[in-house]
């Protein structure tokens, strides 16, 4: 009889996010995490691995290289996962309001 491994998703979804850290959009000097870009991260019991995440614009510069980024920086750091697709979406619209109290500081929104 086979058994799967137990999936620790908590675990796997703080190194996706470790990862995520490093990532920067090109013109504000804050990661696309603290950002508010990344709208989710779903891992399923395969751990195939679904990162939804927007721009702070639909004409951004980098809307067809960044995701592509992404995905390749977290397939290459965290060598458990299964699969990694990254879909962009435009709903919610990005706002300012969507970063973290430390990027805001970061860019003196307060």
């Amino acid at each position: 009889m086979l058994f799967k491994k137990k999936v620790d998703k908590e675990f796997l979804e703080q190194e996706i996010i470790s990862v995520l850290k490093t990532v920067f959009d090109p013109e504000i000097p804050v990661d696309i995490y603290e950002l508010g870009l990344i709208y989710g991260i779903k891992i399923d019991n395969d751990i195939n691995t679904e990162i939804i995440m927007t721009l702070t614009a639909p004409a951004c510069p980098v809307a067809g290289t960044l995701p592509g980024e992404v995905r390749e920086k977290v397939e290459n750091a965290v060598k458990d996962l299964k699969s990694v697709e990254v879909k962009l979406v435009w709903e919610p619209p990005w706002n300012k309001d969507m970063m973290s109290e430390e990027a805001k500081l970061n860019l003196g929104f307060f």
